[in-house]
């Protein structure tokens, strides 16, 4: 029988923000596929590193062709999809690092289950954008194929997306262009996560 037993790191949470001059935390993006949610990530990767932030951006579609190579996309994947990157992004986060993850993670329950690994470093971005929107946009022509019936348990379509009841930010990017919608989360990130030192 495996005995596991943890290891203590000699570097604190307060060691690694002097080094970094921020806190670490998980901005968590879900939506619909479509919404924007990768586009919307690469954006804030890039303004937050040129202001000083240190970042790193987990990817839906990245992560499954390495990490999670092995999951389908059955209800049961699903889950175990992000039950595995809320793991991963909890070890940024107490590294010190700000993960941004963009996944559609369409049930709360898992989004949850995410939350509660991170701690109160987890910060919920919901990217809302409504379905008509995002089947016009369908930039991999998924929603073509769902509707044709090639794809099963496609999410809004014939599984379900269980929108946030309570997140810490909302950005409409049907609505809003994508540098509005960037400039929000600049500003959420500023007024949550303060750089404590310049860059």
């Amino acid at each position: 029988m495996n005995k596991l037993t943890t290891v203590a790191h000699t570097l604190t949470a307060a060691d690694r923000q002097a080094h970094y001059g921020h806190a670490g935390a998980v901005l968590w993006l879900t939506g619909l596929s479509g919404a924007g949610k990768s586009s919307l990530a690469m954006n804030l990767e890039h303004a937050l590193t040129k202001l000083g932030y240190s970042c790193y951006v987990l990817d839906g579609d990245n992560v499954r062709r390495g990490l999670n190579a092995n999951l389908g996309f059955s209800h049961e994947g699903r889950t175990e999809n992000i039950r595995r990157v809320g793991e991963v992004a909890s070890l940024f986060a107490d590294a010190g690092l700000i993960c941004i993850a963009a996944f559609i993670s369409p049930y709360r329950a898992d989004r949850a289950r995410a939350r509660a690994c991170c701690r109160q470093t987890f910060h919920e971005i919901h990217v809302a954008a409504d379905l008509a929107t995002c089947e016009t946009r369908d930039p991999k022509g998924l929603y073509k194929e769902a509707r044709a019936g090639q794809i099963q348990e496609f999410t809004g379509i014939s599984a379900p997306y269980e929108a946030p009841e309570q997140a810490e930010c909302v950005v409409n990017s049907a609505s809003e262009t994508l540098a509005v919608s960037t400039e929000k989360l600049i500003f959420y990130v500023l007024a949550n996560l303060p750089l404590t030192r310049n860059a």
